[in-house]
């Protein structure tokens, strides 16, 4: 098992790329803040673990037997798991925009928060892991 295929480090993957989404849908939001009906967009984290495991919540399937089913896309290739759905902020202007930028400021900013403790948590565990494979006496 490579370092790579460490479950903690393929959950810290795993939350950094919904990060890195939900900014992209986020920053997509305040770029359409001006567009007439249009209805700011969000990811839905998963709440509970049994919610984590029915959507597949970082965990990753492997076809260990030919005869399993194919994962993914064509070639076995991942399909995104996230998909954003409609989430109006507090206010609709007249022409049907439901885009407040202030709250989707909001967001940005719990994102990169959340970003930045996941990043912290990432380089503890690669030092943990140099500490544990240096041999004694170094």
């Amino acid at each position: 098992m490579g370092v790579a295929n460490l479950p903690l480090l393929s959950q810290i993957k795993g939350r950094l790329t919904w990060l890195d989404e939900r900014q992209r849908v986020v920053a997509q939001n305040v770029a359409n803040a001006d567009t007439p009906g249009y209805v700011a967009r969000d990811l839905k984290a998963p709440t509970d673990f049994a919610a984590a495991l029915r959507d597949g919540g970082g965990l990753q399937m492997r076809q260990t037997t030919r005869g399993h089913m194919p994962i993914g896309g064509p070639n076995g290739t991942p399909v995104a798991r996230f998909t954003s759905q409609a989430s109006p902020d507090s206010e609709t202007t007249l022409d049907g925009n439901a885009v407040v930028v202030e709250e989707q400021m909001l967001k940005m900013a719990e994102s990169r928060m959340a970003y930045d403790a996941a990043i912290g948590l990432y380089t503890k565990s690669m030092a943990l892991l140099r500490l544990a494979a240096k041999s004694p006496g170094r």
